[in-house]
């Protein structure tokens, strides 16, 4: 279960304030894997940096009764300093799972070769996502925030990321954003849509995808 509670959160952009959460209560079901919509600039990525404690809301909070991964494809979640088998093991020691047998895992999973050890720094945007999307894959949490990372790679690592993403779906919750609706069929049975601040939560996630579609359409139309 994961419960905002009068959550608030705005940036100043060009002088103004703009509001892209706007006090949320709203609790969401324990085991669903969930498919978060929202038009570009509606506030996907800050919702899941919130719900992960990787950003502040302005006011209010977010309450869950189980773990919650970090936002999966955010880079600022590992040190660029540290290489990536450096920031495995610290992230290991973090959640208090087996240090060696993570930074394997990774390790085998993520097929970053010898850039496993080398700094996050060196990395392209695709490695930093294997690195991220294996390292939370190899901790056993009770959401995971998936962000595109499953498109990452060749066909093969695409394939193997989305049966290991399917795996862990047998016992855990995610919430999963992404701009292909096969994928978010595929992977998600509900849907949150996220539009000029407020979240709706829909029970089956083809209802959901409409909701976004019909979103996106009275956009374009002004």
């Amino acid at each position: 279960m994961i419960r905002f509670e009068n959550l608030t959160k705005s940036f100043w952009v060009r002088g103004q304030r703009k509001v892209v959460i706007d006090n949320l209560n709203t609790t969401l079901p324990t085991g669903r894997s969930l498919g978060l919509f929202g038009l570009n600039g509606a506030g996907k990525t800050t919702l899941m940096q919130i719900i992960a404690g990787t950003m502040h809301a302005d006011s209010g909070r977010v309450v869950s009764d189980g773990s919650i991964s970090w936002p999966v494809g955010f880079a600022g979640s590992f040190h660029p300093d540290l290489t990536g088998a450096q920031n495995v093991r610290f992230i290991a020691r973090i959640y208090g799972v087996d240090t060696e047998a993570l930074v394997a895992f990774v390790e085998d999973f993520a097929e970053l070769g010898p850039h496993f050890n080398a700094p996050v720094r060196t990395y392209s945007s695709g490695m930093k996502s294997r690195l991220t999307f294996g390292t939370s894959m190899g901790v056993q949490f009770d959401t995971y925030l998936i962000d595109e990372v499953t498109a990452v790679g060749d066909a093969a690592f695409r394939k193997k990321s989305q049966n290991l993403f399917l795996s862990r779906m047998e016992r855990s919750s995610a919430i999963l954003v992404s701009h292909e609706m096969g994928q978010m069929r595929n992977f998600c049975d509900a849907g949150i849509v996220l539009h000029q601040g407020k979240l709706s939560y829909l029970d089956d996630i083809n209802d959901a995808i409409e909701v976004h579609l019909d979103n996106v359409s009275r956009l374009s139309r002004g």
